[in-house]
C-alpha cells in the first residue's frame, strides 16, 4: 500500500500532505521502507506472476 492513499488519524488528513508531525513521521517512514515490489500495483504483479508460470510451464514442457 502507498501513503498517498492513507488518511491520518492525528488530524484525519492524507498521509501524502504531511499536515502534522504524526503524518510526517509515517510518510518518512513509509518511504523508507519501500522496496521493489511495494511500489508495484496489484495488476503488474499478476502480470508478473503469469510470466514466471508461462516460463515454468514452457521450461517443464521442454525438459519433458
Amino acid at each position: 500500500m502507498t501513503y498517498d492513499r492513507l488518511v491520518c488519524a492525528n488530524c484525519a488528513a492524507p498521509v501524502s500532505e504531511g499536515r502534522c508531525r504524526v503524518c510526517r513521521a509515517n510518510r518518512e517512514r513509509l518511504q523508507q521502507d519501500d522496496n521493489f515490489f511495494a511500489g508495484l500495483n496489484p495488476m503488474a504483479l499478476i502480470a508478473l506472476l503469469a510470466v514466471l508460470v508461462a516460463a515454468m510451464a514452457l521450461l517443464a514442457h521442454q525438459t519433458a
